[in-house]
């Protein structure tokens, strides 16, 4: 089956597709609606964010299970000191409580996005509140790469992971989002679980080789993901295998010889998380169909100073 979104992912011989990443987490508040809007507004129509479900089953977007006490602020406008709250012990109501407008710079975290404008009165939107921006008649164009975030805490729960898909799919359906969208996830048995209740959603599948040192600041995904080691395991094979039709490796993990190996098996690849213009370059010289970024606009910059063209 050809999904119409997972083609909106792919690029051409003159094209590469921008993925905002959260929106444009280099330059404004993560996973917010004022981020993922200032990415709309410069010509960036593909979105990628996380997705988890409060106490009470609203999905909501942010990425960590437990609250970022460095890029959250309380009711008493003090960042959150240690481990926040954790989303799935939280009624939506209470998380509004909540300011994600800025980062704290005294936190590693903080420190690696020093161009991230600082804003007050930003919320964890809900799901429903980005559906609504992307339905309008101007983004009719926009495909969104959904991350289904595994919970740790639940990993052997298949109760827990089926609620997870039905109540996210259901609100993608009911905004009759379902043909823009990409349901997407390090946790390959959240991804079975897409395939089983909504056959007719494409899947993303991200891969991340453990060799490498997580991200300064960031909740891990490695407790989720397989452990696909080259040279024994061909990830694009697996991904294949496993149904999928877009593969998302972290840039350090794509080959030349693993990228031929996905457009053979017909896999649209894209890649995260790409900041760096030396590896945006070498992003763009291996050809891949999109990159993922938190900083859009240099993305866009090498590919318009070398001749590409990003949107369709």
């Amino acid at each position: 089956m050809k999904f119409t979104q997972v083609e909106s992912f792919r690029g051409d011989a003159n094209t590469i597709r921008i993925v905002g990443h959260r929106g444009a987490r280099g330059i404004l508040p993560e996973n917010s609606i004022i981020g993922f809007d200032f990415a709309l507004s410069i010509g960036v129509d593909l979105l990628e964010f996380d997705v988890l479900l409060t106490r009470d089953d609203v999905p909501v977007i942010t990425h960590n299970h437990e609250l970022n006490g460095a890029a959250t602020r309380g009711p008493d406008g003090r960042f959150i000191n240690g481990a926040g709250a954790r989303v799935a012990s939280l009624y939506f109501e209470d998380i509004e409580c909540f300011d994600i407008g800025r980062l704290n710079g005294h936190t590693d975290y903080g420190r690696r996005f020093c161009e991230q404008a600082q804003l007050d009165g930003v919320r964890v939107p809900k799901l429903s509140e980005l559906l609504e921006l992307v339905s309008q008649p101007k983004h009719q164009r926009v495909c969104m790469m959904l991350e289904l975030k595994s919970d740790p805490e639940f990993s052997a729960d298949r109760t827990a992971k089926e609620k997870l898909v039905s109540v996210v799919t259901c609100e993608i359906k009911k905004a009759g989002m379902e043909d823009r969208t990409l349901l997407h996830s390090f946790d390959w048995t959240l991804l079975a679980e897409c395939k089983k209740q909504v056959a007719d959603m494409p899947t993303s599948y991200l891969t991340q080789l453990k060799q490498h040192a997580e991200d300064i600041g960031e909740e891990t995904s490695l407790h989720s993901t397989p452990d696909l080691r080259p040279p024994d395991i061909s990830l694009p094979d697996e991904v294949k295998k496993a149904g999928g039709e877009l593969w998302c490796p972290h840039f350090k993990d794509i080959s030349k010889a693993d990228l031929m190996r996905a457009k053979d098996l017909g896999l649209c690849v894209a890649v995260w998380t790409v900041n760096e213009p030396d590896d945006i370059d070498a992003m763009i010289d291996l050809h891949v169909d999109a990159i993922i970024t938190d900083y859009p606009g240099r993305v866009q910059r090498r590919l318009s100073d070398r001749g590409w063209l990003w949107e369709r």
